[in-house]
């Protein structure tokens, strides 16, 4: 089996594609496949299902999830449960099942170490197929509890960290045209991400766009200022200066690889 959770969570067995339609047995789901292979307490679960509002019987509501979330993972081929009992807790084995985060992150990594040894075209390569196993948003409407919420925050950010690579790429591939139109967008819904600030202002200025240019660095510092009382970081303000005084640098100007 293949587990999914680059978006909403499921379960593809061959042609199959299976859905938890129980909030609560999804959440213990999502949360036993975040800490696959980790015992997690019966107290951490609570803690994720009903936060600081147990109710009276939660333990008893525990197994009853748990026992719904073995009859839905049950295969009648295979000899054993997914989701274990332990002394201090429930435990998902992996097995043979994948797990799309892990390729994800298998692929980023090759992409990262590909970049490095300035082998640009396989490494967009990685990227792109890592990005393009995500099919929507991540978990949504599941709690917030320490787990699940500690577990959005980081992928939101591993997610951004791929696209930047994946763009630094790109600019070294001379896509700059190409890039204008995706970044203008990831500026305005990361507005406090300063590498897309400074993408997207290179990649005007390779296009011949010198005053978009600074006017996105303009943007970039009255968002920066009004947000968190901050100027822009120091790669912005060199690369600003550099538009400036039309650094012929800049053509060359390899941007700087995360990692």
């Amino acid at each position: 089996m293949r587990y999914e959770i680059l978006g909403p969570l499921r379960v593809v067995d061959g042609h199959n594609h299976s859905f938890i339609s129980a909030q609560k047995v999804e959440t213990l789901f999502a949360v036993l496949l975040i800490c696959a292979e980790q015992i997690v307490s019966p107290a951490q679960l609570m803690k994720e299902l009903w936060g600081d509002q147990l109710p009276k019987r939660a333990t008893a509501g525990l197994h009853v999830y748990i026992s719904q979330l073995r009859k839905f993972l049950h295969r009648p081929h295979r000899q054993h449960n997914p989701v274990v009992t332990q002394q201090t807790g429930y435990v998902l084995r992996m097995g043979t099942d994948t797990l799309d985060l892990h390729t994800f992150s298998d692929l980023a990594a090759q992409g990262r170490a590909l970049a490095k040894e300035r082998c640009y075209e396989p490494a967009a390569d990685c990227f792109e197929r890592a990005l393009s196993l995500w099919h929507g948003p991540v978990l949504s409407n599941l709690g917030n509890g320490p787990i699940l919420d500690g577990f959005t925050t980081w992928l939101t950010e591993t997610r951004m960290e791929c696209q930047e690579m994946l763009t630094d790429v790109h600019l070294h591939l001379g896509r700059h045209r190409e890039l204008i139109g995706p970044l203008y967008s990831l500026t305005c819904e990361y507005p406090l991400r300063e590498t897309l600030y400074r993408q997207l202002m290179l990649a005007l200025y390779r296009s011949e766009r010198k005053a978009d240019a600074l006017h996105v660095y303009q943007r970039a510092r009255r968002t920066l200022n009004d947000e968190l009382g901050l100027e822009p970081c120091r790669a912005l303000r060199d690369l600003h200066q550099a538009i400036l005084a039309d650094d012929q640098r800049l053509s060359l100007l390899t941007a700087s690889l995360a990692g």
